[in-house]
């Protein structure tokens, strides 16, 4: 993931703008996640959860204080350049296009694809305020070479599916036995019917194999 962004480290989960033609954000579902991200019965829709404020000392909760728009000094946050980027949308800007990666297991990211960044609410929790993003797969599946995504891979396969093919396939290209840029792949492919459901429909492929299967049936 790292080397694909060109980056030492991404720790952050919201990086607003990390390449010029998109921005980043890191999302998890597992049951002991920070934020409550999910994705939507279309199965096309992200709504992710925004970020908290840093915390500064050990008495402070950060689950416990509003999600901030600004920092102390007065500049947008993470959250803030998330909103700022939909509200200029909502005034007919070009949308945000968002690249998105989900944790499946400690240390295995998957990425999603490329979503719009299209809508935010702030929401009470029960506790605080937390901003609400909603992000849309977008038809925009292709920024350049190094990052092409087939459309047709990028429906989103449930998490649990992925972790079970992960196990299964011991991390590794089923083809050529590679470890290194992984993809789930419909073995069925999902533009001839296949499902995203079962993880008899979905196994590991790198990037080479699986730009070489293309659309085929095999």
């Amino acid at each position: 993931m790292c080397n694909i962004e060109n980056i030492q480290t991404l720790q952050r989960g919201m990086n607003f703008r990390m390449n010029p033609a998109y921005s980043v954000v890191l999302m998890s579902r597992r049951s002991n996640a920070p934020y409550a991200d999910k994705i939507l019965e279309d199965g096309i829709t992200i709504q992710y959860q925004g970020h908290d404020e840093l915390k500064t000392s050990n008495d402070m909760n950060p689950k416990k204080i509003d999600q901030p728009l600004r920092t102390k000094n007065g500049s947008l946050t993470q959250n803030g350049k998330f909103a700022e980027a939909i509200e200029k949308f909502r005034l007919g800007s070009a949308v945000e296009l968002v690249k998105v990666y989900e944790k499946i297991i400690p240390g295995v990211w998957s990425l999603k694809g490329f979503f719009d960044l299209i809508d935010y609410s702030v929401q009470n929790d029960g506790n605080r305020n937390v901003f609400v993003f909603s992000l849309r797969l977008s038809e925009t599946q292709e920024i350049e070479t190094s990052t092409h995504i087939d459309i047709a891979h990028t429906r989103l396969i449930p998490s649990s599916v992925k972790k079970e093919v992960w196990q299964r396939d011991n991390g590794r290209c089923v083809i050529c036995n590679d470890i290194k840029n992984l993809h789930f792949d419909h073995d069925l492919p999902f533009s001839k019917g296949g499902t995203s459901l079962t993880e008899k429909n979905i196994r590991l492929l790198c990037a080479k194999c699986n730009l070489s299967k293309s659309n085929k049936i095999e």
